[in-house]
């Protein structure tokens, strides 16, 4: 008898999240130092989770870098998956932080297969206050009760 097939590993392409503010504060005060370095904390934290997952393995995305960041990549006619490509990435992830003032932001993370550049998952969560603790609570549930078993169910 012949053994089972293993699945092959999937690599995926995290890129970093884009922070869409339409907060008043945003509009009068400009970018504020530490909502950056939160927003800079959302992709690596999920390159963790995924790349936690069996099966599945992170592409650096640092080759891409510089082409992505001139790019919103919500709304460049899936510019993120023809990057993914480029590093040889199978599923691209794309997320964003929308802030609409200090009490209400919303984590949303969108993965696309490369091949199809159809959407293959996608989650939301809202959170409460602009803080450290918050943002953080916000990834960990978006992942852990959405995104992981859409993860999964991929294999």
């Amino acid at each position: 008898m012949a053994a089972p097939a293993l699945a092959a590993e999937r690599n995926v392409a995290v890129f970093d999240f884009e922070l869409i503010d339409s907060s008043l504060e945003g509009q009068m005060l400009g970018e504020d130092s530490a909502q950056t370095a939160r927003l800079d904390k959302m992709a690596p934290t999920l390159r963790e989770d995924i790349g936690a997952l069996p099966d599945f393995a992170i592409v650096d995305t640092q080759p891409v870098e510089a082409r992505a960041k001139k790019q919103n990549l919500q709304n460049c006619g899936n510019c993120a998956v023809t990057f993914a490509k480029d590093i040889g990435a199978d599923i691209a992830v794309i997320g964003t932080v929308q802030k609409v003032s200090n009490l209400i932001l919303n984590i949303n993370a969108y993965a696309f297969d490369v091949g199809t550049g159809k959407q293959i998952a996608r989650g939301s969560a809202d959170i409460r206050s602009n803080t450290d603790e918050s943002w953080q609570r916000g990834i960990d549930y978006l992942w852990k009760n959405v995104l992981k078993t859409q993860f999964e169910s991929l294999k």
